[in-house]
């Protein structure tokens, strides 16, 4: 059994997603979520309203698809885990933050409509040479920590 918290999301980018790339070439990509709450208060019977921030990362394919086919105030629905990273600033101090690192990114179509095209991936790996070529664990903690940067 995982000990990985999973969540989903729908809510709409606070920003263009950002990609940017390891030293090693791996394509990471940071964006911004926010999802509205609208209820209405049974007291009063006014309707009140929330909104909750929340920074999304996405890695390799996933990230340079986001990147190349969502934009600013799109809909979107993120499914992925909790994961918190730290990090010590210049003056010495310890940050936390909690970010979604997702496993699917898509549009919501609840109010729009897409138009899908599968992307055709060439990889340049010989299989015959490394039986583990191509193979993958999702598991570079180190590659992610060093493309997010120390602060951001």
């Amino acid at each position: 059994m995982s000990t990985a918290t999973s969540t989903t999301i729908v809510g709409n980018l606070t920003r263009d997603p950002e990609i940017r790339y390891t030293r090693e070439g791996q394509a990471t990509t940071s964006l911004g979520v926010a999802v509205n709450r609208r209820w209405q208060n049974r007291e009063s019977n006014e309707w009140e309203e929330s909104t909750s921030f929340f920074d999304v990362v996405t890695w390799r394919d996933l990230a340079e698809n986001v990147a190349l086919s969502l934009t600013k105030g799109m809909r979107v629905v993120v499914s992925g885990r909790l994961e918190q990273r730290s990090w010590e600033t210049e003056d010495g101090d310890r940050r936390f933050k909690v970010e979604i690192v997702a496993d699917e990114v898509g549009a919501s179509m609840r109010f729009a409509t897409v138009d899908v095209h599968k992307v055709e991936r060439h990889q340049n790996v010989d299989v015959d040479a490394d039986p583990d070529a191509g193979t993958h664990d999702g598991s570079s903690a180190d590659a992610e920590d060093e493309a997010i940067g120390a602060g951001a």
